[in-house]
């Protein structure tokens, strides 16, 4: 027994380093002065008098106000798609209408299409409505597409909710309403956290609506904004990196945040009452 533990242990380890690479190689090489950046032996330890970097970025570009609109477009995606998806999911789990499995399987079918192919109608429908050059808009643009994903994860949730719980509900006075938001929400709070995550890495990460439908400098998300340092001639790999760093930052942090919860929901089947 002690020796699986300790295979587990080191196994653990290994994949956690495996994961943090990358974010600890951008910090080395954002910290890595510019005569050793291509030396043939790696430079495997940060150069702690480089941080002035980071200054820079901040002082030097619009960081911090790309960092602020990201972080809006990623709280409003993730509101929103949570508000409009936990409905749907409940009328798909637990209601009997027509047309219930073929919504279901539209909701499935949107995530067959590409950003890309949805470009240019979507910028005709933000242009007459005057969404473009709008953080609402990339709001609106990227809910759009983790509705349907958020709709599915919750009805799977809902599903392992017992029905003898909401039938109690019913009995004691509580509308249809009433039961979803103060019984089942509170029941699938661990999956909710999960669906959160996604739709907040969504928001956080996406770039094609972000670099389409904004043109103000001023709203340029992060995404947009750490694209904008590759240039033609030449790239300046220590801001590309320091800015890089800063971004992911964010969103690990949120993701710690919300952890717990999500194993949780990952890992509970149903509701058992």
């Amino acid at each position: 027994m002690k020796h699986n533990s300790t295979a587990r242990t080191l196994a653990v380890l290994v994949l956690l380093g495996v994961a943090a690479f990358p974010l600890y190689w951008m910090l080395v090489t954002s910290l890595t002065p510019s005569e050793r950046l291509f030396d043939d032996t790696p430079n495997l330890l940060p150069t702690l008098s480089q941080i002035g970097t980071y200054a820079a970025a901040f002082t030097e570009t619009s960081l911090r106000q790309w960092l602020v609109n990201s972080l809006i477009v990623a709280v409003g995606t993730t509101v929103l798609s949570i508000l409009l998806s936990v409905l749907p999911a409940y009328a798909l789990s637990r209601l009997t209408f027509n047309g219930k499995l073929l919504l279901g399987f539209a909701l499935f079918m949107t995530q067959m299409l590409p950003e890309a192919m949805l470009v240019v109608p979507l910028y005709d429908i933000f242009t007459k409505l005057s969404l473009l050059n709008t953080l609402l808009g990339l709001i609106l643009a990227n809910t759009a597409f983790t509705v349907p994903v958020v709709t599915w994860i919750l009805k799977g949730a809902i599903d392992g909710v017992p029905s003898e719980i909401e039938e109690a509900a019913r009995v004691d006075g509580c509308s249809r309403l009433g039961i979803v938001l103060a019984v089942v929400v509170p029941l699938i709070a661990p999956t909710l956290a999960a669906a959160a995550v996604i739709a907040f890495f969504h928001g956080w990460n996406e770039y094609v609506f972000a670099q389409t439908f904004i043109s103000d400098d001023a709203l340029r998300t992060a995404s947009v904004g750490l694209a904008s340092f590759v240039g033609e001639l030449s790239t300046p790999v220590h801001t590309v990196m320091a800015v890089g760093f800063i971004y992911t930052l964010p969103a690990v942090v949120f993701y710690l945040f919300v952890q717990r919860y999500v194993v949780a929901g990952m890992t509970t089947g149903g509701v058992k009452g």
